[in-house]
């Protein structure tokens, strides 16, 4: 991945590191995976209740092991649904030993990367987002080990999460999806979930066995806005990636309830009284839904480049609007504004964040109310999980807005995402539409 000069090669040089440290190493310099179970002593990382001796409260293996769905992602391998799914799909194997499967649902690493101790079936464990424990095991044990540099801990294997940019690929390996982990249309027809994201809120949701610095003001801001960059980034990798592929066209890519929804009369169709704006009747929509709100984010940051981002995005949409649209084209256009984003994301992961920004963005996002939710259901899904983070960073730190009406407006933007195949465009506009009254109320304003 180049880094593009846009006037934000500065601020991409600290966080350009990822690139090269995102991936699970299979180098046998950095040692083996050894699973879980290097990290379950009472002494480590396996405590029932936290300690205070060190800045790491030693429960973390134990709040992964009872509390963390991840703990259990091989063991769903094997559920009704998924032994369906691999009927349907016709795999070789069953999905619990199907490489389709495991290169998500367990730490599937080549056999020579895995040592006597490491069991598959532990799922998605410590190692897999922070790197083969062999070569830092010991080493980080010992005072000395903070005083060392990223650089340094990433040549014995371990993966700096601290760094946003670098947490957030982590979990869009899976999230989004690479060239070896893929969820595609075929996984999604035969009934695998489809693929939605937003790092802030489902960090917020998980069963945290980490601290965030408080070094960071309006950290969760920050958190959001770096994980916004980068699903849309590494998602434009994803797009150019499957264009020059053999399988194209991938309908993964496209809006799903363009095509997956409710039918009624002409009349009552909202879709066909927007109408088809920059693509041919017919042709379903591209899912654009991890750009909608990172748009004001970029803009505020830098708007120079988000301006660029703008028009080639503009670009890319066109694109995937027409009917058999030249796949070069596309794979071209998202390249150029993948590029364009990982320098927005790199100015992201370096800037202050305060309480002018998070309630700027908020208004944004639900100021924008009907086109986005024109977009369709992803997109609306998009901009309730960014209004419903951003609100609880803002309460965390502000606590000014009034908390039982924001949170009455924005549990009712939830509630018209529940039947994602009905969903009603003008009614979550309306609800959107409370959201903003409220914040224009608030004070604070630039």
């Amino acid at each position: 991945m180049r880094i593009v000069d846009y006037g934000q090669v500065a601020a991409c040089l600290t966080f350009a590191v990822f690139i090269s440290a995102s991936a699970p190493a299979q180098n046998s310099v950095v040692g083996k995976y050894n699973g879980p179970g290097g990290c379950a002593s009472s002494s480590c990382h396996g405590s029932i209740q936290p300690k205070n001796i060190t800045r790491v409260a030693q429960n973390e293996y134990s709040i992964w092991a009872g509390q963390d769905k991840h703990a259990r992602a091989y063991q769903v391998l094997s559920n009704d649904v998924s032994i369906r799914i691999g009927r349907i799909l016709k795999l070789q194997s069953p999905p619990s030993q199907n490489q389709k499967c495991l290169a998500c649902h367990a730490l599937s690493v080549a056999p020579e990367m895995r040592a006597q101790s490491f069991d598959i079936s532990d799922g998605v464990s410590c190692e897999h987002c922070h790197g083969p424990a062999a070569g830092w095991l010991g080493a980080h044990t010992v005072k000395e080990w903070e005083t060392r540099t990223a650089d340094q801990k990433a040549q014995l294997g371990m993966r700096d999460l601290r760094d946003l940019a670098v947490r957030s690929h982590t979990c869009l390996h899976c999230h989004v999806g690479t060239e070896e982990q893929s969820v595609d249309h075929e996984m999604i027809a035969a009934g695998h979930p489809d693929l939605t994201f937003e790092l802030n809120l489902f960090s917020a949701v998980m069963p945290r066995h980490w601290k965030d610095s408080d070094d960071t003001p309006w950290f969760g801001t920050k958190e959001w806005a770096v994980g916004q960059g980068m699903q849309l980034r590494d998602s434009l990798q994803r797009l150019a990636r499957r264009a020059r592929s053999s399988t194209w066209p991938e309908y993964a890519e496209l809006d799903c309830f363009a095509c997956h929804h409710s039918l009624t009369a002409a009349k009552d169709s909202w879709r066909q009284e927007v109408g088809y704006a920059g693509r041919s009747p017919g042709v379903p929509a591209w899912n654009s839904a991890r750009f909608v709100v990172f748009r004001y984010a970029a803009a505020e940051t830098n708007a120079a480049t988000a301006g660029k981002l703008e028009s080639e995005m503009a670009t890319l949409s066109g694109l995937m609007g027409q009917l058999n649209g030249d796949r070069e084209q596309i794979a071209a256009s998202a390249d150029r504004a993948a590029e364009l984003t990982h320098s927005l994301a790199g100015s992201l992961n370096n800037r202050s964040y305060d309480q002018a920004f998070t309630l700027q963005v908020m208004r944004k996002i639900a100021g924008d109310s009907r086109a986005i939710s024109q977009q369709g259901q992803r997109a609306a899904g998009q901009a309730a999980m960014s209004l419903d983070s951003l609100f609880g960073v803002y309460q965390q730190h502000a606590k000014n807005l009034d908390a039982a009406e924001m949170k009455a407006a924005i549990g009712g933007l939830f509630q018209q995402l529940d039947d994602p195949s009905a969903y009603n465009a003008p009614r979550f506009a309306a609800q959107m539409q409370k959201v903003s009254e409220l914040l224009s109320a608030e004070k604070g304003s630039r």
